[in-house]
């Protein structure tokens, strides 16, 4: 099983998060939900698989490309 890192697109703020560790998800899945410049913008999984790691908290900021989650798929 392959370890897929989940990067943020952009920099903002999570403003929710959509999933727990253990979660299965499908790719293009809804993982959370960044807050940047006034607009909601989806985080979504690249690949199938379950959610081992979230690396990040509700109001926590984040840079683009950070890794905020991890898939093993």
């Amino acid at each position: 099983m392959a370890e897929i890192e989940v990067p943020s697109e952009v920099t903002g703020t999570v403003w929710k998060i959509e999933v727990a560790v253990g979660d299965t998800v499908k790719a293009e899945d809804t993982i959370m939900i960044l807050e940047s410049m006034k607009m909601e913008i989806p985080v979504e999984a690249p690949a199938a698989g379950k959610i081992t790691k979230i690396l990040v908290s509700e109001k926590d900021g984040v840079e683009e490309d950070q890794v905020v989650a991890i898939i093993e798929s």
